[in-house]
């Protein structure tokens, strides 16, 4: 991960971001790294910072008990926590030396082209954090991360990249299979139709909010974009498509300068007010009352 960062110029707004630009290693995409070195490559304090990362970050804590925020939920990390972090979601982790544990960053490009890793690293909504304790699945996850760590720390000149990606795929596909957390719902339960929305969504939320636009950009009627979403988060889909303008308009306020009504319009709308009423609706509390909170100077 690189030490500097760089403003977003990206539909994310000027949110502080990091590239994935590791010091040399085996390979190119992908790197393995304790969590506590990490903190020590990076001593400036960016990590605990609010930052956005435009790769995957998977993390299996091993030692310790700290917290990490993504989105505005703080995740409490002890041994057994596993933490998935996606491209373009708005992170701090906690005070260095509190835990440490496994962490590999890999980019989207990285992992082999199978349908189940595909759909995986595409998903930029899964689950963040999954409580494995220390049972079957711990162990699992635990010993196929050591098989990872063995092939990026052969000697030079002998790491394959082939078996680098094949051992991340497991790991990604293990990951797949474990139990959704209770308050996630289950996005695979929305199969083809949810997934194809989602993806459009990502590229159209500050366009347009209208459940009929989706609808006719992805050829299917209304009826059926709800019930693909009420199967696979139990809110239709006018709910899932505000909830999604509501994150970004949350993450803006919070981590950029940008005045209110810049934020409006970069989020499509065409006046402050209306952008106050759907905030206040969605969140509880109005956009400056959500600022003067959640503000974080960069």
């Amino acid at each position: 991960m690189s030490a500097s960062e760089a403003a977003a110029t990206t539909r994310d707004g000027p949110i502080p971001g990091f590239g994935f630009n590791p010091p040399t290693g085996p390979v190119a995409g992908f790197e393995l790294i304790d969590l506590a070195a990490l903190h020590e490559r990076m001593p400036d304090g960016s990590l605990q910072r609010v930052h956005r990362v435009d790769f995957h970050t998977i993390t299996l804590i091993t030692e310790g008990r700290g917290e990490h925020t993504v989105d505005f939920v703080t995740y409490p990390c002890r041994p057994g926590t596993l933490l998935w972090i996606r491209p373009g979601q708005v992170q701090r982790f906690g005070r260095p030396g509190t835990m440490n544990g496994t962490h590999l960053l890999f980019t989207p490009t990285f992992p082999p082209h199978l349908a189940g890793t595909d759909r995986l690293v595409r998903e930029w909504y899964g689950p963040v954090c999954r409580q494995l304790g220390t049972g079957h699945d711990h162990a699992t996850l635990s010993a196929l991360l050591d098989r990872v760590r063995a092939e990026f720390t052969r000697p030079d000149g002998t790491v394959s990249r082939e078996i680098l990606q094949l051992l991340l795929a497991t790991v990604l596909l293990h990951i797949d299979r474990l139990p959704q957390p209770e308050t996630d719902g289950d996005p695979r339960a929305g199969g083809e139709v949810y997934a194809r929305f989602r993806a459009q969504l990502e590229h159209s939320y500050a366009a347009t909010r209208r459940a009929e636009d989706y609808a006719h950009l992805l050829g299917y009627t209304v009826k059926t974009l709800t019930r693909a979403c009420l199967a696979a988060t139990g809110q239709p889909v006018k709910q899932v498509i505000d909830a999604r303008v509501a994150l970004q308009a949350q993450r803006l306020l919070a981590h950029t300068d940008e005045p209110v009504a810049v934020i409006a319009r970069h989020l499509g709308f065409s006046e402050p007010t209306n952008f106050g009423k759907f905030f206040t609706r969605h969140t509880g509390t109005t956009p400056g009352a959500f600022r003067r909170t959640h503000h974080t100077a960069q």
